[in-house]
C-alpha cells in the first residue's frame, strides 16, 4: 500500500472515533458493533469527501507544474487575449533569426508586455512595453526598451532607450556628399535616452516637457573627411515640450483616430560637447481609418528642422528599420533635416496573422532654400504582420526605393 493510503486509512479512523466520541463519549464505550458501524460509516463518507476537496484543491497545482514546459507555446500561440484585467502584466517573448541589410544575419529576441496601472479602469488603454535584444554575424548587437506608461485617464509619459554598436557603410553626413561619395565605412556606438510626458488639458489635447540625452562615438572610420571637420564623438542633452492632440484608440497599433504632435527641443552647448545651441523642430500627424473588415488605412506625415550646422548625431537619417523610409539602408543619406509622407494599407488576413502595403516620398535635405525635387525619393513595399500580444505586432517588411531594397524586422507598426 502506498504512503497515501496509509493516510487515507489512518484518517478514516481517527475520524470514526471522533464522531463516536462527540455523540456520546459513555455510549460510544458501550456501543453495540452495529452502533459504531453507523457512526463509523458516516464519518468515512466525511473523510471521503474531505479527501475529494483536497485532492481537488491540490490538482491545479500538478497543472500548473506541467503547463511550465507548455508556457512558450501557450504564449505564442495563445498570447493575444487581453488579460490585463486578469493579471499585473501580460508577458510575451520570441526568439528568432533574422536578416537585415545593415547588420547580415542574426538572433534577436523580443520580449512585449502589457499592463494596467488600474485594473478596473476600462476606459484607460493598457500600458505597453517592449524590451528587443540581438546580436549579428557582422559584429553588431543592440538592446533597446520602450513603452508608453499611461498613469490615469489624464497623464501618460512615453519613453525609449537604446544602446548599440554598428559597423555601417558611410557616405559622409550631407545629402550632396552621400549623393557622390564612395562608399567607406565606420563603425558606430551609440546610446540614447529619450522621454516625452504630456498632461491633459481637454479631452485629447496634452501638453508637457521632454528629455533627449544621446552619446555617439564613431572609429575604424575609412575616410575621417567625410566627417567634414565635425569631432568623431558627441554627448548632447536636449530639454523641451511638446503639445499632442490625440484620438488614437491604442498607441502601438491604432485602428481609428488622428494624432498630431509638435514638439521644440533645445540642446544647450553647455550640456554637452556640440559648440553652438542646436535647436529641433518635429512636426508629425498620422491619421486611421478603418474601410472595411480587419482593414486600416493609416497615413503618416513627418518633418524635422535643425537648421544649418547641426552635429551629425542629430541629423536625419533615412532608412533601417525605423518608421519611416523602409528599404533605404541605414544613413544612406543623412541631412539636417527631413520631410516625407507615408500611406499604408492593413489588413487582417486570419486569426493573428496580417498584410500591409504601403507607397511613401520624402528626403532629407540641407535647408529649405536648397530643399528641390532632386532630394525626395520614392519608397514602397509589403510586409507580413504576427500578432505576438493583443494588438502588438511583430513585423517583417520588404522595403524598396531609390537603388534600395531591405528586409526589415522590428516590434509593432511603423507608426
Amino acid at each position: 500500500m502506498t504512503k497515501r493510503r496509509y493516510s487515507a486509512i489512518l484518517v478514516m479512523l481517527v475520524a470514526c472515533v471522533l464522531r463516536c466520541y462527540s455523540q456520546d463519549s459513555i455510549a460510544c464505550v458501550v456501543a453495540t458493533p452495529a452502533e459504531v458501524a453507523v457512526l463509523c460509516q458516516e464519518a468515512i463518507t466525511d473523510s471521503i469527501v474531505l479527501i475529494e476537496i483536497e485532492s481537488d484543491s491540490i490538482a491545479p497545482v500538478a497543472e500548473k507544474k506541467e503547463s511550465v514546459f507548455k508556457k512558450f507555446f501557450n504564449q505564442l500561440f495563445k498570447g493575444n487575449k487581453d488579460k490585463t484585467h486578469e493579471r499585473p502584466i501580460d508577458l510575451s517573448f520570441v526568439v528568432f533569426p533574422f536578416y537585415s541589410q545593415e547588420a547580415s544575419v542574426g538572433l534577436g529576441g523580443v520580449v512585449t508586455a502589457l499592463y494596467r496601472i488600474d485594473r478596473t479602469d476600462s476606459i484607460v488603454q493598457p500600458s505597453d512595453l517592449q524590451f528587443f535584444a540581438n546580436v549579428t554575424l557582422k559584429g553588431e548587437y543592440k538592446i533597446s526598451i520602450g513603452g508608453n506608461n499611461h498613469f490615469n485617464r489624464k497623464s501618460r509619459i512615453h519613453y525609449y532607450a537604446q544602446f548599440y554598436n554598428k559597423p555601417l557603410d558611410f557616405w559622409g553626413i550631407s545629402y550632396d556628399s552621400c549623393r557622390v561619395n564612395e562608399k567607406s565605412v565606420y563603425t558606430r556606438r551609440h546610446f540614447n535616452f529619450e522621454a516625452d510626458y504630456v498632461y491633459n488639458i481637454t479631452d485629447n489635447l496634452h501638453i508637457g516637457p521632454s528629455l533627449n540625452m544621446g552619446y555617439s562615438y564613431l572609429s575604424r572610420i575609412g575616410n575621417i573627411e567625410y566627417l567634414e571637420g565635425q569631432p568623431t564623438s558627441y554627448w548632447l542633452t536636449g530639454i523641451g515640450g511638446s503639445i499632442v492632440y490625440d484620438t488614437r484608440d491604442f498607441i502601438p497599433n491604432p485602428k481609428r483616430g488622428l494624432y498630431i504632435a509638435l514638439q521644440e527641443v533645445i540642446y544647450p552647448k553647455f550640456l554637452g560637447t556640440a559648440t553652438k545651441d542646436v535647436f529641433k523642430t518635429t512636426l508629425t500627424i498620422d491619421y486611421f481609418q478603418p474601410l472595411w473588415k480587419g482593414s486600416v488605412l493609416a497615413f503618416d506625415l513627418y518633418g524635422m528642422y535643425t537648421g544649418k550646422d547641426t552635429p551629425w548625431p542629430l541629423r536625419a537619417e533615412l532608412g533601417g528599420g525605423g518608421a519611416r523610409m523602409r528599404g533605404y539602408y541605414a544613413g544612406r543619406y543623412i541631412d539636417n533635416n527631413q520631410i516625407n509622407a507615408q500611406m499604408e494599407l492593413r489588413q487582417r488576413i486570419i486569426s493573428r496573422v496580417g498584410l500591409v502595403a504601403w507607397v511613401g516620398y520624402g528626403g532629407v535635405f540641407e535647408s529649405f532654400e536648397r530643399l528641390g525635387w532632386d532630394n525626395l525619393m520614392i519608397n514602397y513595399g509589403a510586409g507580413v504582420r504576427f500578432e505576438l500580444k493583443h494588438n502588438v505586432n511583430l513585423r517583417v517588411d520588404f522595403g524598396f526605393g531609390r537603388d534600395a531594397f531591405a528586409v526589415v524586422f522590428n516590434m509593432g507598426e511603423a507608426f
